[in-house]
């Protein structure tokens, strides 16, 4: 197995909930470190280690971002960082797979299932390689003890409880290395 390099230009970690119970606020977050061990024709021996920086969250509104990065929502200045690792990866045919793994976010670890599928592998213009990984899950917030609400005059809450979140993961390989299966992406995206 050969290793590739995260591309953080073509890579994100983007998600979306419910405001008013009438539009999705959607955001990221801009810096995150991902390992990925994967080659397409043994998916179930591939393997996951996503740390995300949780004062990276971005919405495009600052004083949302400040709320979300307070103690009512992520609570950055005791929980940092928001980790995922897989426990296992299952093919469920074609290029489509689940990886099952626990997600840390808020100082709660909770088992999540991605949907995950394998893009590709194609000769970028550099010369090297790229290959595509696309992942989405939807979490339940509160399950992480995300519990902060506000209650609307005309029935329902603020915030909604599901959250989805969708991973898009480029990956590159240098010209000199024979070209391979995608196996790891590893430094930070900033």
């Amino acid at each position: 197995m050969t290793p590739w390099q995260l591309d953080p230009a073509h890579s994100a970690i983007q998600f979306a909930v419910r405001h008013m119970m009438v539009t999705n606020v959607r955001g990221s977050f801009r810096t995150f470190t991902l390992d990925v061990v994967f080659d397409p024709q043994h998916p179930e021996l591939g393997s996951v280690l996503a740390t995300v920086e949780a004062a990276s969250i971005d919405t495009g509104q600052e004083q949302r971002d400040a709320h979300l990065r307070s103690a009512d929502f992520l609570g950055v200045e005791q929980f940092p960082r928001l980790t995922f690792r897989s426990t296992s990866v299952e093919p469920r045919g074609g290029d489509t797979f689940a990886i099952t793994g626990e997600l840390t976010m808020h100082g709660v670890t909770q088992t999540v299932v991605f949907d995950a599928e394998y893009a590709g592998e194609v000769a970028n213009p550099r010369g090297g390689r790229s290959a595509g990984l696309s992942a989405s899950a939807r979490l339940n917030r509160k399950d992480w003890g995300l519990e902060w609400n506000v209650a609307l005059e005309a029935g329902g809450l603020t915030v909604g409880d599901e959250v989805k979140v969708e991973v898009e993961i480029e990956l590159t390989q240098a010209a000199e290395v024979e070209a391979s299966p995608p196996v790891l992406a590893s430094p930070s995206v900033a």
